[in-house]
């Protein structure tokens, strides 16, 4: 079947999904496999359970609905890019090492204030997610905000060549899925790849002029259209922060101040960002500050909790190398009569892993918090190197663990910044520090 034909019947569907437990009745099945399944297996049950066609690439599955194709996964992403042409709207596409996904709420809410928004839901940004985003987009949907992830070469490249971005950024490069990208070079020469394709099709390059391996990512580009941001253009500063007062504010030079409602001085880059990409689609200045104002970061990304028994800090969804020591020097400079960190390992960093651990353990030592609590085998090996024998220094092998023990022995009256890699669900231990 061909994608146009295909798409004649998407447009009569009630919409995709790759899931038969999250099935709408009219939607069209895509039998794509994983590690532990093969959606062929599912073909048929997607039909009874009310899907108008089922898409898979298995010989031999048939039926009346069933469309065989030789690349499952390749025809959804050759449909979404498909769909996204169709309607033609504008598209502004993000990386980066950190700060991606609220970079993209803060400029998603930013343009909300005069179009209406497609944007990716939650962070969907892989050669998966990035398609079944495209495939939201309908008649009524003005411009598109995409969020785009990589953990490999050429990945960035190929979620270009779907999306087909008009402008974009790039948040900033860091060291993170080092085991997938080989080395730093590696990260930054596929995060480039966004770079690349707006070069080669004349879309506008968003950069951060305050971070110098964007710009010299830029320089390198001749004839790249690029626009600048930052904080520096914006004469801006960082107003001090307590347990009292936590949340980043931001005076402008022109006086204007920005209260927002997250954590983290680092977070002033995605604030920049967000009010940049409004200006390129026509977003009064005062209008994104109003938006800003109004986001509220949730997913344990830069959040505040107060409890009974302690203030958390709580930037858990994920981490690496880049933005725990970015979290970890936030931290210090926080106004804060008792401190403690709860910090979890990092995860897929390969052969960088040892050495990311040890420096990132010296560093939190040498803030000299009341308590250092650590979770994963990675920091077990960096507490062997560095900090055996510290007696503010506790391991746990997992977050049960150490929920056990503050359910024994409770800390209380503390400013406790909790920060680690998804995979270690540190989320299970903030009940026993609330």
């Amino acid at each position: 079947m061909e994608i146009r034909d295909l798409h004649s019947l998407f447009l009569e569907s009630s919409g995709v999904t790759t899931d038969t437990r999250e099935i709408k009745s009219g939607a069209i099945f895509f039998a794509l496999k994983g590690e532990n399944f093969d959606g062929n297996d599912f073909a048929l049950k997607a039909i009874e359970l009310g899907a108008s066609w089922s898409v898979c690439d298995r010989p031999g599955v048939t039926g009346i609905r069933i469309i065989n194709v030789d690349d499952s996964l390749k025809t959804l992403q050759e449909l979404a890019a498909f769909n996204r042409r169709y309607f033609g709207i504008p598209l502004f596409s993000l990386t980066g090492t950190n700060g991606k996904t609220t970079t993209k709420e803060l400029i998603a809410s930013v343009l909300s204030r005069k179009y209406r928004v497609l944007s990716t839901a939650g962070n969907l940004n892989n050669h998966i997610g990035v398609p079944l985003t495209l495939l939201k987009m309908e008649g009524k949907t003005e411009i598109a905000v995409v969020e785009m992830g990589a953990s490999a070469p050429g990945e960035i490249e190929l979620l270009c060549n779907i999306a087909t971005p008009d402008a974009g950024l790039i948040t900033n490069i860091g060291k993170a899925h080092l085991l997938g990208f080989g080395s730093y070079e590696g990260v930054r020469k596929t995060k480039g790849e966004l770079y690349d394709y707006l070069l080669n099709n004349s879309g506008k390059a968003l950069y951060n002029i305050d971070n110098p391996i964007l710009g010299e990512m830029i320089k390198e580009r001749k004839g790249i259209n690029s626009i600048a941001y930052g904080r520096s253009l914006s004469e801006a500063q960082i107003l001090p922060v307590s347990p009292e007062s936590p949340f980043l504010r931001i005076r402008l030079g022109s006086g204007k101040t920005i209260n927002t409602n997250m954590i983290g001085s680092y977070n002033a880059d995605n604030v920049f960002a967000a009010i940049a990409a409004g200006s390129l689609y026509n977003i009064p200045l005062d209008l994104a500050i109003k938006a800003i104002e109004e986001y509220h970061p949730s997913n344990n990304r830069s959040q505040l909790s107060t409890g009974e028994k302690n203030t958390l800090i709580i930037d858990a969804y994920n981490a690496n190398p880049t933005s725990m020591r970015a979290a970890i020097e936030n931290f210090r400079d926080m106004i804060a009569e008792r401190k403690a960190l709860v910090l979890g390992d990092m995860l897929e960093l390969g052969e960088y892993s040892a050495n990311e651990h040890i420096d990132i353990l010296k560093l939190a030592i040498n803030i000299s918090p009341e308590k250092i609590f650590l979770v994963g085998k990675e920091f077990g090996k960096a507490v062997i190197d560095s900090a055996q024998g510290d007696p503010s220094v506790e391991l746990f092998e997992n977050s049960e663990a150490l929920k056990e023990r503050l359910e024994k022995r409770p800390v209380s009256g503390m400013t406790i910044l909790v920060k680690g890699s998804r995979g270690t669900k540190l989320e299970r231990a903030i009940p026993a520090l609330l």
